[in-house]
């Protein structure tokens, strides 16, 4: 099962993203955060009962291979993972808590200039981070299927005021998905530009609703130093997060690297500063349509267990 796993997990454009080979004891797989901090305990917690017994516990290549490749949600042994178990165009496994990920109505709530102007009906939400040119309306509008649900823009960092504020909106009248401002754009005049780190962070360390940021990353580029640097000031405070790369289709210029190239320079260089689990990713095109019903799926199984906590 194995080796059908390492054989058919991935198509050719995702195979070079991943060492299937035994893994290099001197480096470290890339992490991203579990969404909560209880679930890496409960995902874990048969290994930590094996520890009390007085045989040490033994770990099955398959589940070696599962914990340094895939991201495996609560209520999955590793050693039980097949290959239909692994969504598409990621390193993410469905586990029971995935649920009904259809969006049937979407609505605008509001736009907050203060993380304590939010929402405060403690329905979960999912933060869209991510630079100001990294596709984040564009996404959003993709996951809803409606056009101009988020604002988008040829000038990043430039499309309304509304874009420099906490936008939330709400998904089924049950939870939310939360427009962050932009972070990194450079074209923006003085008065337009925003102390991302006084004004978004406070939403992060203080916002108990929040299921995970969903960090988007532009595979149509090389890896950039401020995404870097926002991945790791998440991980540092212990934010959730999923890696969402976008622009999947496309390379700029049509030259370059190909986005799979990116994506594997990305958490190579992410994986110098975090030292445990893979992290959740997914590929994603707003143009082809790639990714958009996993990462859906991924959303739903992490809400659910939010909700049952």
């Amino acid at each position: 099962m194995l080796l059908q796993l390492r054989s058919r997990l991935f198509n050719p454009s995702l195979s070079s993203l991943l060492n299937l080979s035994s893994p290099n004891p001197h480096k470290t797989p890339p992490f991203s955060l579990s969404f909560r901090a209880s679930i890496s305990q409960n995902s874990n917690s048969h290994h930590a009962s094996a520890a009390k017994s007085s045989r040490p516990a033994v770990v099955s290549e398959a589940a070696r291979f599962a914990r340094t490749v895939l991201f495996v949600p609560p209520g999955i042994d590793p050693d039980d993972i097949t290959e239909d178990m692994v969504l598409p165009g990621s390193n993410i496994v469905l586990g029971p808590y995935a649920g009904d990920a259809k969006i049937k109505e979407v609505d605008f709530v509001k736009s907050s200039n203060r993380p304590k102007d939010c929402p405060k009906d403690d329905r979960p939400e999912f933060a869209m981070l991510g630079r100001s040119n990294v596709g984040k309306s564009s996404l959003i509008n993709f996951l809803v299927r409606k056009k101009d649900v988020a604002l988008t823009s040829k000038k990043p960092g430039l499309t309304f005021m509304k874009t420099q504020l906490i936008n939330h909106f709400l998904v089924n009248k049950s939870w939310y998905i939360v427009d962050l401002p932009g972070y990194g754009f450079a074209n923006a005049p003085d008065s337009a530009r925003m102390d991302w780190s006084s004004f978004t962070k406070g939403y992060f360390l203080n916002r108990e609703s929040l299921v995970s940021v969903l960090l988007l990353i532009d595979a149509s580029v090389p890896p950039q130093k401020i995404d870097l640097d926002c991945a790791n000031w998440l991980g540092r405070n212990n934010i959730p997060m999923t890696f969402v790369f976008t622009k999947c289709d496309k390379m700029k210029g049509g030259k370059g690297r190909r986005p799979d190239e990116n994506i594997r320079n990305f958490q190579e260089l992410i994986a110098e500063s975090f030292r445990q689990q893979h992290p959740p990713w997914i590929m994603t095109s707003s143009v082809t349509g790639l990714g958009r019903d996993e990462l859906l799926l991924h959303m739903s199984q992490l809400r659910n267990y939010w909700d049952n906590e």
